[in-house]
């Protein structure tokens, strides 16, 4: 599937814990490329508003639901796209142009937002680290590590 292109009412954007939630709205009882857009429903897509400084960024389009008035369209945004999230609040409650395509990006990958050590799983199930990551069996055991409540009194000391 292409790029598709849909007239809506940004109906609102909205900030959760760690994502921006964005809700559109298609007017009326028609949905073009409704099909197509039944099989993104669950994946990572790539957004764009047209007109729009945010350009594109990938979102996850949560769920698709319509009655007999209107056909809402609710996406997520992580955190790390807030730089263009914030563009988007002017459009916020106008009609817009909405560009959307399917993404490379996985579910997996856009969920994964841990900031530690880099790693796969093995199909048996256990976890493969790069070989050069530090363990904590490479600390010497004479090294003297600080303890936090040391660390704390030193910081009141000083202030």
């Amino acid at each position: 599937m292409g790029k598709t292109e849909l007239n809506v009412l940004f109906k609102k954007i909205q900030k959760d814990d760690k994502k921006e939630v964005l809700e559109f709205h298609v007017q009326g009882d028609e949905l073009p490329h409704s099909q197509e857009l039944v099989h993104l429903a669950g994946s990572i897509v790539s957004l764009e508003i047209e007109k729009s400084e945010a350009g594109k960024f990938n979102a996850e389009f949560k769920k698709i639901q319509r009655d007999s008035k209107k056909t809402v369209l609710l996406f997520n945004v992580k955190g790390d796209s807030d730089e263009k999230i914030i563009k988007l609040y002017p459009f916020a409650g106008r009609s817009i142009d909405l560009l959307l395509e399917p993404s490379q990006m996985s579910i997996d990958e856009f969920n994964d937002s841990h900031d530690g050590i880099k790693y796969s799983i093995n199909q048996d199930g256990t976890a493969a680290v790069d070989p050069n990551q530090l363990s904590i069996d490479d600390v010497p055991d004479d090294e003297e590590v600080p303890i936090v409540d040391d660390i704390i009194d030193n910081d009141d000391k000083l202030g």
